[in-house]
């Protein structure tokens, strides 16, 4: 939520009350009678309050547009020279409680004694039904290029539902299972490996808990995606700590790691990669 939306939302709820100050009548003197239209203001007042303090409370809206930044990496010069910059986004859209769509790209860059190691780009788009119930519906496609992998193109798309196994205010818990179709183009092919058209199991399960009122938080993230056609197996999983710093801004450190069965020659089948960075965030 911006500035902006919490300064109108505090000055909507926020209740106004004015302290009337008490005056002891002079007992030398009469008191004062107060004359009808006062009477009738004050009536009027107190009955307005009644009614505003009767009236129910509107439920939060569950639409809206929300979104978080992340950019981190490391810059290293002398016997080794590296730099390694990481940008990657969440967007969220919710239409009303039936859809929502929501978007995860991400881009790595990276240079080492000059020669280009990591131009990584993942975009993805999804689309999840019933996404206020518990258990809900989903479809998404995406698309990936990665220079560390020797792909020069990767497309996926599928639907399946997903499940949730903890939906609290400080604590979630779901997971999703789908059948999704891949096609991966290699840049280098050989009689060794082919470019892949495969059809994949790919389940998730996807966690984030947040304490001390949402200054520090922990997520985590699992995907299993044996192929159903081949000997084909991909997993990978993230597992990060934020810690926020102010309304808008957190540092966050970030573990994350991926293994594919099938890869390009010259190509390890596991990647690992630890980062820190910054976090710009509106919820």
């Amino acid at each position: 939520m911006t500035y902006s939306k919490i300064s109108l939302l505090f000055c909507l709820l926020f209740p106004v009350s004015v302290l009337a100050q008490t005056v002891v009548p002079d007992t030398l003197k009469k008191a004062a009678r107060p004359d009808s239209a006062a009477i009738a203001d004050s009536t009027a007042r107190l009955k307005k309050e009644e009614a505003a303090k009767a009236a129910p409370v509107a439920a939060s809206d569950p639409t809206g547009f929300h979104y978080k930044i992340t950019a981190d990496g490391t810059i290293t010069a002398g016997n080794v020279d590296r730099a390694l910059i990481q940008v990657g986004g969440s967007f969220d859209w919710a239409v009303s409680k039936i859809f929502r769509f929501a978007s995860s790209p991400t881009f790595a860059y990276g240079r080492q004694n000059q020669q280009l190691n990591e131009r990584e780009f993942l975009a993805d788009f999804r689309a999840s039904y019933l996404h206020e119930r518990r258990f809900y519906y989903l479809g998404f496609g995406a698309t990936e290029v990665s220079n560390l992998r020797k792909i020069r193109n990767r497309l996926t798309g599928g639907a399946g539902v997903g499940y949730k196994l903890l939906s609290r205010k400080n604590a979630y818990l779901s997971v999703t299972n789908v059948l999704l179709y891949e096609y991966t183009d290699f840049i280098s092919n050989t009689a060794e490996v082919q470019d892949v058209n495969v059809l994949r199991n790919s389940t998730r399960v996807f966690g984030e808990y947040q304490w001390d009122d949402g200054r520090y938080s922990v997520n985590h993230t699992l995907f299993l995606q044996p192929a159903l056609n081949q000997p084909n197996l991909r997993w990978n999983g993230n597992v990060s700590f934020q810690m926020r710093l102010t309304a808008l801004i957190s540092v966050r450190t970030m573990v994350q790691n991926s293994y594919e069965s099938v890869v390009a020659v010259g190509r390890k089948n596991n990647d690992f990669r630890w980062t820190m960075g910054l976090v710009l965030e509106v919820k």
